[in-house]
């Protein structure tokens, strides 16, 4: 079983493993790829025989870009890139249709009028996102807000935070 799990889920942070990524099993569920210094995402995670991913966490690298190949992990639901250079998302962002949980902190993702929508309106309406951080970001509320596609995640969190809400009165909480 504890081979199982180890298969299951792979640790390589802070091991410098930017030049040669080992070879990665097939069924893997959750990959801990931060501080190893990427300056793009390695092919061999965006295969697609990586479809099975269910979490990535790239956090602490030097990503300025992520693919439009993120797509080929149709199981994905957690996606760490906190503290990248990271200043825009692609559209096939919401082709991810199991991703709930999001995190960009400390990137430099803004909005501006050449570049207005830097998260894509299918991450927004096309995916099951309830959870966003991009705190540390050069973005303001006011723009982020006026991004397409931003009130409906807004509203589906809300609904999702309400059936909680209403789950802790049924745990015997007022």
């Amino acid at each position: 079983p504890q081979q199982q799990q180890q298969q299951q889920q792979q640790n390589h942070s802070s091991t410098n493993v930017s030049e040669a990524l080992p070879v990665l099993p097939k069924g893997l569920k959750i990959l801990l790829l931060s501080n190893n210094f990427f300056s793009s995402i390695p092919p061999t995670i965006l295969d697609k025989s990586m479809s099975s991913l269910e979490t990535l966490d790239l956090s602490s690298n030097h990503l300025a870009v992520v693919p439009e190949q993120i797509s080929n992990l149709s199981a994905l639901c957690e996606l760490i890139l906190d503290d990248n250079s990271i200043v825009s998302l692609p559209s096939s962002m919401g082709q991810l249709k199991r991703l709930k949980t999001l995190s960009l902190k400390r990137n430099q993702l803004t909005a501006n009028p050449k570049t207005p929508q830097t998260l894509p309106k299918e991450l927004f309406e096309d995916t099951p996102l309830i959870d966003l951080n991009l705190h540390g970001n050069p973005m303001t509320s006011t723009q982020l807000n006026t991004m397409e596609g931003y009130d409906t995640f807004l509203e589906r969190r809300r609904q999702v935070k309400v059936k909680f809400l209403a789950n802790l009165d049924a745990c015997g909480l007022e």
